[in-house]
């Protein structure tokens, strides 16, 4: 085939997987489109892509990557799904939020191989966190799926039933973490620290945290080892814990896993 990758829909999160992939797989490889054209042109200008058309992406490309909004979805694969089902071995590759594999189908008006993907937007730096799953996904085919992201952060698996209370927490999660950064700097602030230090330490800080538990397991192990008797963590974490931290950041996880499963209906 022309491409091994057409994505159609190239914003925030459709350019950050891009920008990704760009980097393990050669950019004459790579097809992009979006209704805005400028989008699709200035990745191309960037990455050395080929900006094409959704109806050229689907006849050409080994992967077709829809990007666009959940409730674009239908309306976009109706374009398409004519080339999409006489172009012979492809793997569709999904991530709209909601949409199971079998609403793609549906669509599509073909059982073709799915793959269904959530991915975060740190995936721009190599950092994200993507969670797919698959239908009738030959191994070799999978493998390839992974080489191609494999630059975009970890990659797992989950039974796709799993997936929308998965995805809550790592893609919606950036959002949840930027909000704590920003509340972290501006309590420094509070204290005297100047805006740019205070935005850097949060950003830090967070970054080291992550990276030891990533490394080193259990949050709440690691939280109890930075806690000293009587020591300034612990009246901090007090803090937190009386201001309904914990049950706060639980209630954003699901009401983001509640709003994905209205998106379905």
């Amino acid at each position: 085939m022309k491409y091994t990758l057409g994505f159609i829909g190239c914003g925030n999160m459709g350019g950050a997987l891009v920008r990704a992939v760009a980097k393990s797989v050669k950019g004459e490889k790579i097809a992009v489109c979006d209704y805005d054209k400028k989008k699709a042109q200035t990745l191309a200008n960037d990455l050395g892509v080929i900006a094409a058309t959704a109806n050229e992406l689907a006849k050409e490309s080994e992967f077709v990557v829809l990007g666009v909004k959940p409730q674009n979805m239908r309306e976009t694969v109706a374009q398409i799904a004519d080339d999409l089902k006489a172009n012979t071995g492809v793997t569709v590759i999904t991530m709209a939020a909601g949409l199971s594999i079998a609403a793609i189908r549906s669509f599509v008006g073909a059982e073709l191989p799915v793959i269904r993907i959530m991915p975060n937007t740190p995936a721009m730096l190599g950092a994200g966190m993507i969670l797919y799953a698959t239908a009738d996904v030959e191994n070799e085919t999978e493998e390839k799926f992974l080489a191609a992201f494999e630059k975009a952060g970890k990659i797992d698996k989950i039974p796709e039933e799993k997936i929308d209370a998965a995805s809550a927490l790592s893609g919606c999660g950036p959002a949840f973490v930027y909000a704590f950064a920003e509340a972290l700097a501006d309590g420094a602030v509070e204290c005297g620290v100047p805006r740019d230090k205070a935005a850097l330490y949060a950003a830090q800080t967070l970054k080291g945290a992550a990276e030891m538990l990533l490394e080193y397991g259990h949050p709440a192990d690691l939280k109890d080892a930075v806690c000293s008797p009587g020591g300034t963590t612990i009246a901090g974490v007090h803090a937190l814990e009386n201001a309904g931290f914990r049950g706060a950041t639980m209630d954003a996880v699901a009401a983001a896993y509640k709003r994905t499963l209205e998106l379905k209906k």
